[in-house]
């Protein structure tokens, strides 16, 4: 599945680790707090979004209009 077309697809390799980070923990602090009956740590949580990358089941876009990053699970 490909990003929606007003959406550019950047692959996460481009990236440098500083930078991959930062998009995966702001997506993961942003996707909310509701874990159940156990805490789920953000190292953990950034790890899960991570191997989703390397999967193809998430992927980085840019949206050229607001001029953000982000992550969209495929």
């Amino acid at each position: 599945m490909s990003a929606p077309p007003e959406l550019i697809e950047v692959p996460y390799g481009a990236l440098s680790a500083r930078a991959l980070r930062g998009v995966v923990e702001a997506f993961v602090l942003r996707e909310g707090t509701d874990y159940g009956d156990r805490e789920i740590s953000l190292e953990t949580k950034v790890a899960q979004v991570m191997r989703q990358l390397e999967r193809g089941e998430a992927r980085v876009v840019f949206d050229p209009r607001t001029r953000g990053v982000g992550i969209l699970l495929t």
